[in-house]
């Protein structure tokens, strides 16, 4: 590690400090600060909130009267990538002349509004603590939340002022591996902690290698599935490495396919010089880290430590503040008076401006490469464990609690459903071992409330329920609770299905009128049962997904007529076929590195199927791209490797095909 990164002389104000913890638990961390340091002491930093574009469409509209729905439509129909000449046909799309005075003049509006303060709110995590009363320093307000104060300057006022700044922040990966690991431990009858996992694992590194990572921390994005196959990790630098490449600093400096082509023996590793080969040949002469940049710096170009810093925050600042282009004289000519040639000094100069869209140090790289490889053994091994941990830590991660299922039932894990006989609000493993089955519990319920959930297990723990109108009685459960727990099938060992629980829910409760002390012997009617398909709908509006048969196998005879291939047949096509697939939209992602293309994934019956849709073809089938939730897509099968995706030419909406089932995709665009 560069000590630099951390402190130089030339440094003038304290490291940055960024501390992750379990995101479940991090208002402890927040309250203890204000605790041993006092509210007087102590704050969070505030964060300027802009106008972005569908904010100001926003304001711009309601200011100048238009009606709210179609000022909704308007915004709606807008997206962060969409630039401001993009304004005007997004009026068209909603079905309004952009020609009209009237949305000329809010378009301008808008467009004037960008950028602009619009309020003031908390920063992530970070927080000012100073010796004395920070009253005294800086303006402090009391926040929304209580007990939580913050100061009305943000994290570059700050840093010119040179306080003390401390990143307190959330990590969703480090609630599920604690949870994962308790779980072990109770199962196992001993502890089992992080460093029990067995080190350089040969079956979680072939997982990792065939890309099977939905759930593992930071490998689990659409990107990083496509990078594994190729990079093909073996050992935990390599997780360093696949952690830091796959930013937008690597890809925009281009350090992506020349390191993969090193890897791969498809070309020699060089270096220009034996002090590149210092700083770089852990990389393969490649610089793929922020330090390493750092380095070059110091060894190529003449910087001290001190600059080589300054140089790495001016990186992080470029776009902002513009900061770069003094240095790339500097940079240039210092390389040249060394012996080097022009065209590599401008190479590098060009990798450092793409580190300035991001890059990673190596020291929170192989922090996180930690997690990496302990969550890919937990979910390798004992899958259960984790599809369990993953569960009881939502929200969190790249995927629904509806895939992270689907996902732990090809895994041959068994998941049992919601029972109010069994369940608490935890999910649990049923049995003495961590292989046992599954049970979802009742927080996965949509409008269970944690403390009737509580008010359940007390209940049950001193004797089984014998009825609903017994569980209602002793868990002190209103007639919405019944309700909630019938619609998600919760009462089934005591009601039978659906609708004869509702039916018992519904009469459960007594009346709070004259009729109170009243009985009813009426008998539950004989109630029509539902079809696997209302079942299905109710599964997904209850609780988000279904332990039934997926929504698309009831719809495979029809989709079959249509000539669209289920993702196991898909994954036999060669390269360059002609392909159709057909899915649940689950992911959509535009990353700014991306030139316009869109990425998604269909998720159907037997799997997932990646989607690259490029920038024309989005702009042609813009609506059915962003508004579908069943989507049909017509293209070229790509496979390289194990890396396999389709290429879309064609997109069509068959939402309708679904009913009334409600979907909801993970959207990153």
């Amino acid at each position: 590690m560069l000590f630099e990164r951390f402190i130089s002389k030339e440094r003038g104000e304290p490291p940055d400090i960024d501390v992750d913890f379990e995101h479940q638990r991090r208002e402890e961390v927040v309250q203890y600060i204000y605790r041993k340091y006092g509210r007087e002491r102590a704050a969070l930093t505030a964060a300027v909130t802009t106008y972005r574009p569908r904010s100001a469409l926003r304001e711009a509209g309601k200011a100048l009267g238009v009606d709210l729905a179609i000022v909704d439509r308007v915004a709606k129909a807008h997206h962060w990538f969409d630039s401001k000449e993009d304004l005007l046909s997004r009026f068209e799309e909603a079905g309004l002349d952009p020609q009209a005075p009237l949305i000329v003049q809010w378009a301008d509006f808008a467009t004037l509004l960008l950028g602009f303060p619009r309020h003031l709110s908390q920063h992530s995590g970070g927080f000012v603590i100073s010796r004395g009363k920070l009253s005294r320093l800086v303006p402090i307000e009391n926040a929304a939340m209580v007990d939580r104060s913050i100061i009305q300057w943000d994290k570059d006022d700050i840093e010119a002022l040179g306080l003390l700044k401390i990143d307190v922040l959330a990590l969703g990966m480090l609630s599920a591996v604690r949870r994962a690991l308790d779980l072990i431990s109770e199962k196992r009858g001993e502890v089992f902690e992080l460093q029990d996992i067995p080190a350089e694992d040969t079956a979680t590194y072939e997982m990792i290698c065939r890309a099977d990572t939905v759930g593992v921390f930071q490998i689990e994005s659409r990107a990083q599935m496509s990078m594994l196959p190729r990079l093909q990790p073996r050992q935990f630098y390599d997780l360093v490495i696949e952690v830091a490449i796959v930013r937008p600093g690597p890809v925009q400096g281009g350090m992506v396919h020349p390191y993969l082509r090193r890897r791969q023996g498809i070309e020699p590793v060089t270096f220009p010089s034996p002090q590149m080969e210092q700083a770089l040949a852990r990389t393969l002469g490649v610089p793929i880290f922020q330090e390493q940049v750092m380095q070059v710096a110091m060894l190529a170009a003449g910087f001290s430590a001190g600059e080589a810093d300054q140089l790495r925050r001016a990186m992080a600042a470029w776009r902002r503040k513009g900061g770069l282009g003094v240095y790339h004289d500097r940079i240039v000519n210092g390389m040249l008076e060394r012996g080097y040639e022009r065209e590599f000094a401008e190479q590098i100069f060009a990798q450092i401006q793409g580190f300035g869209e991001y890059g990673f140090p190596e020291s929170h790289a192989a922090s996180f490469a930690l997690m990496v490889y302990a969550s890919a053994w937990l979910k390798c091994h004992e899958p259960t464990v984790f599809a369990c941990a993953l569960l009881n830590s939502q929200p969190m991660g790249f995927y629904s609690p509806s895939q992270l299922v689907q996902d732990a039932k090809r895994h041959g894990v068994r998941v049992l459903p919601v029972d109010v006989t069994v369940s608490n609000w935890d999910c649990a493993i049923e049995g003495p071992g961590t292989c046992e089955p599954l049970r979802l519990g009742m927080s996965l319920v949509r409008g269970m409330k944690a403390d009737a959930a509580a008010r359940i297990e007390m209940a049950r723990a001193v004797r089984p329920f014998g009825d609903v109108s017994d569980l209602a009685r002793r868990a002190q459960l209103d007639r919405r609770d019944l309700e909630v727990l019938a619609t998600a099938n919760a009462l089934r060992s005591l009601a039978g299905e659906r609708r004869a629980a509702l039916w018992q829910a519904v009469a459960a409760v007594p009346d709070r009128d004259l009729l109170r002390g009243a009985t009813d012997d009426d008998e539950t009617p004989e109630l029509a049962p539902m079809t696997e398909g209302q079942q299905i709908v109710s599964d997904y509006r209850s609780t988000g997904l279904t332990l039934g048969r997926h929504p698309l196998a009831l719809l495979r005879p029809r989709l079959a007529k249509m000539r669209l291939v289920p993702s196991d047949v898909l994954m036999r096509y060669r390269n360059g076929q002609l392909a159709r697939a057909c899915g649940i939209v689950t992911v959509r992602q535009r990353p700014g590195t991306a030139n316009g293309v869109m990425f998604m994934t269909l998720e159907d019956e037997a799997g997932s199927v990646n989607i690259i849709v490029w920038q024309s073809v989005l702009e042609k089938f813009r609506r059915e791209a962003l508004g579908s939730s069943l989507l049909a897509v017509y293209g070229v099968w790509q496979r390289e490797g194990e890396v396999r995706h389709l290429v879309a030419n064609r997109l069509v909406d068959v939402t309708a095909l679904l009913g009334e089932l409600p979907t909801v995709s993970r959207d990153f665009c």
